[in-house]
């Protein structure tokens, strides 16, 4: 608990940097036992910001303190279908808060690498796996990530630019695992829709009903000679 607390400080002066009048709190989830993250305070102010809190934003967006709907919806696939998972070394790609690595440390993976360019992400994602009582591996550059069996991405296509992260985690992993609600077709015949389910982003942001619908899809990959 004392190993929490230091990290719960860290992320939480992480937040207030961008956020002044922010805090984090405790978050648990239906459908994801064992599963808890510091997310945003749910009544956390979204304007009108003073103009230095807004340039901040900008330049320093805190998704990681947010359970975004794809992230929340391949969590509770990962612990309703272990073996997807079990035994297996996982990669997280862009793990925001880590809501997938941690769900799937939760559902038996043998370890679990958390990856994102983002240090504060990082720093959130090793933070909510002590709070959870998993353990993570960080990972700052994917270029330089271990080769897995499971390299999962979830809410990462929001930026189309972000399409080519398909082909080379699949050159990291034997099966890559992707979910998303922004998206409803890949554009890739290697990927198969294996699921579907309904999740919203927690703290809620007033999505629109059209984002509430997550996809998941499988491909393999050519990691460790997969076929």
């Amino acid at each position: 608990m004392q190993q929490f607390n230091s990290q719960f400080a860290d992320i939480q002066e992480r937040l207030r940097a961008t956020l002044p009048d922010a805090s984090l709190v405790e978050t648990q989830f239906n459908g994801c036992p064992g599963l808890r993250l510091a997310l945003i305070n749910p009544d956390f102010q979204t304007g009108p910001l003073p103009s230095q809190v807004m340039h901040a934003v900008i330049a320093n967006p805190a998704y990681w303190a947010f359970c975004w709907g794809s992230g929340l919806a391949l969590a509770r696939y990962l612990i309703a279908e272990p073996g997807l998972v079990t035994g297996k070394t996982v990669l997280d790609v862009g793990s925001g808060s880590g809501v997938a690595g941690i769900a799937a440390a939760l559902a038996g993976a043998s370890e679990v690498i958390a990856c994102d360019n983002d240090a504060d992400a990082l720093a959130a994602s090793a933070a909510n796996a002590v709070l959870s009582g998993v353990d993570l591996s960080l990972c700052s550059d994917l270029a330089r990530a271990p080769v897995c069996d499971v390299a999962l991405l979830a809410d990462v296509l929001y930026d189309r630019s972000n399409l080519p992260l398909l082909e080379l985690t699949r050159t990291l992993a034997r099966v890559v695992i992707v979910a998303d609600s922004r998206v409803k077709v890949l554009g890739d015949p290697g990927f198969e829709l294996i699921h579907e389910a309904t999740a919203l982003t927690e703290p809620n942001l007033g999505e629109f009903d059209e984002f509430a619908n997550v996809r998941v899809w499988r491909a393999t990959g050519t990691g460790n000679n997969a076929g």
